[in-house]
């Protein structure tokens, strides 16, 4: 049997839970990471939805430890009329993304989009350039509906080279640059290699660092949310 170096095992094993972790048939509407429904969202409450795969579908954790149900948290005390719909299904690659984007979009009164895609397509050494493609037609959908895009960036695993690696990350600094939306550099800032904040699987944040990806994403989502509640005045 080969050996395999840490990173490159660690790679491995996150390629083949992700993977197993698909689902091919579209989520329910407003469902939770438990598969329990939650209340549909109210029509008349601007919404931030949360597009993305099992880092924001909460793998692992419990549907309130889940970083979209911290946001609402941080809303809520922040004295925010908003609600957030996790729309993240474990498994999903920028493509699956794109293919439910209609459902996404169609959620009540939708304000905000939440673009967090691409870990999958890293993982399993998708080219970069299809995942540009797919989530460029995303932001296009958002913006032609007058929704404001806050786009998360995520890296590959070495396994797949430098030249890889580069080009994955250039795509999400294209993207913000080309469509002028706010990026967050890296989602998993501060939480990725720290064991102390991940699960077993050393891939997806434990409670403690998911609370880290709400404090990173809620830095970049809350000047966008001041600026909708303003226009909305």
């Amino acid at each position: 049997m080969p050996r395999f170096r840490a990173r490159e095992r660690v790679a491995l094993i996150a390629c083949l839970l992700l993977a197993g972790c698909h689902r091919d048939a579209p989520p329910q509407p407003v469902s939770t990471p438990s598969g329990q429904a939650a209340p549909a969202p109210a029509a008349n409450v601007p919404t931030i939805v949360v597009l993305g795969d099992s880092l924001t579908a909460g793998l692992g954790l419990q549907p309130g430890e889940a970083y979209p149900a911290l946001l609402q948290e941080k809303l809520d005390h922040g004295g925010y009329h908003w609600q957030v719909v996790n729309a993240g299904v474990s498994g999903d690659t920028s493509a699956a993304g794109r293919a439910r984007l209609d459902w996404a979009l169609g959620q009540a009164d939708v304000r905000i989009l939440v673009l967090e895609l691409g870990a999958n397509d890293g993982l399993r050494g998708l080219p970069p350039a299809e995942m540009k493609k797919n989530l460029a037609a995303i932001i296009e959908a958002a913006q032609a509906k007058h929704i404001a895009v806050l786009l998360t960036g995520m890296e590959a695993p070495p396994n797949f080279g430098p030249d890889y690696t580069v080009s994955f990350r250039q795509v999400y600094r294209d993207l913000a640059t080309e469509y002028k939306v706010p990026l967050l550099p890296f989602l998993l800032d501060k939480v990725a290699g720290d064991a102390s904040l991940n699960q077993g699987d050393g891939i997806h944040p434990n409670p403690a660092g998911a609370r880290i990806v709400a404090d990173n994403v809620w830095t970049a989502l809350k000047p966008l949310v001041d600026r909708e509640t303003a226009s909305a005045r």
